[in-house]
């Protein structure tokens, strides 16, 4: 039986894929096909500035890729302001396919945004510089964050100033307050001064010293053996015998003659009840209850009773107390200085 021979088969060709413009209108060549790719060393470096991008099926698709890239893009720069770089701004263009995609109505219409512009104002855009724009705001801020610290610190030095000034005027008041209260205490004293300086001339006038013409040789107060007192009770006014006593002021006599060691006494009691006694007298010119004047004479001096020399001791007694009190200070305030 004869037998046919086997047809020849016929050469494998792979299929040809259907050409995709890519929202182009026309095929191109660089969009493939490609043949199997064995990559090797060199083919794995990176070319610098170029990409290939894996075919992809479906024209819509691939348009569909661009708009969403150029969607995330244009988002992407919206808050974004790029500096001028002497470039003419880059427009994105929508391919027809999106634009047929959603229709032909004009508020659809994608309309190309440069991408310098996408986040700037409208007042930046119009003058063309957006990064001087930017630049001018980010001085603005900077300007009025100085005048805002600028202003802080004028006020800090206006209120230490016048914190200074406080001081120095409280300061110029209180020294005031106390030259004014020395001024016044000044003049207190002076006034004061005066007044009793009148008053002593008043009462100069009124009282008189015993002795014209006398050295001062014992005071109150000095200690010795020779006064039963141990210490000196009077003032001692040193003339010679004879030299007159005068009464100091005016009063009564109420006691005149011999006392002991205090020889012949004349005691003259005043207005006040303050006695004076006059001691060591050579004589006594006046009598108990006689009435005297200031500067009558009483009596002379003597060296009379216990005595180392003629001399006449005075001394105080105010209320008519036994015990004596300096007749210095006593005379001084009766204006007369012994």
């Amino acid at each position: 039986m004869a037998s046919n021979r086997p047809a020849p088969e016929a050469p494998f060709v792979p299929a040809q894929p259907e050409p995709e413009t890519f929202g182009y209108g026309s095929y191109r060549g660089e969009e493939g096909p490609w043949e199997e790719w064995n990559p090797t060393e060199e083919s794995l470096t990176t070319v610098r500035g170029r990409h290939r991008v894996a075919k992809q099926r479906g024209g819509f698709a691939r348009s569909s890729t661009v708009l969403g890239v150029g969607v995330m893009a244009a988002v992407g720069a919206g808050g974004m302001a790029s500096a001028n770089t002497g470039k003419p701004p880059v427009s994105i263009s929508l391919p027809d396919s999106v634009t047929h995609f959603f229709g032909d109505d004009s508020s659809h219409q994608a309309t190309a945004t440069g991408l310098s512009k996408v986040g700037v104002t409208s007042e930046s855009a119009d003058s063309g510089d957006a990064g001087e724009a930017l630049r001018n705001r980010i001085m603005a801020q900077a300007e009025q964050q100085q005048s805002k610290a600028d202003s802080k610190a004028t006020a800090a030095a206006l209120a230490a100033a016048e914190k200074q000034t406080a001081a120095a005027a409280a300061k110029a008041e209180k020294e005031a307050a106390a030259k004014a209260a020395d001024a016044q205490a000044k003049a207190e004293a002076d006034a004061k001064k005066a007044a009793e300086a009148k008053r002593l001339a008043e009462l100069a006038k009124q009282y008189t010293l015993p002795v014209v013409s006398y050295t001062i040789t014992g005071t109150f107060g000095q200690p010795g053996a020779m006064w039963s007192s141990g210490y000196h009770t009077g003032l001692d006014f040193a003339a010679p015998t004879g030299t007159l006593i005068k009464a100091i002021h005016g009063g009564t006599i109420t006691e005149a003659g011999w006392a002991g060691a205090y020889g012949y006494r004349t005691v003259l009691t005043l207005d006040d009840g303050t006695e004076l006694w006059f001691c060591h007298q050579s004589s006594i010119n006046v009598s108990v209850g006689q009435k005297v004047s200031t500067g009558d004479v009483i009596g002379r001096i003597g060296a009379t009773g216990n005595v180392t020399g003629p001399h006449l001791h005075l001394e105080v007694h105010p209320n008519g107390q036994a015990s004596a009190i300096d007749p210095a200070p006593w005379l001084r305030d009766k204006g007369l200085n012994p």
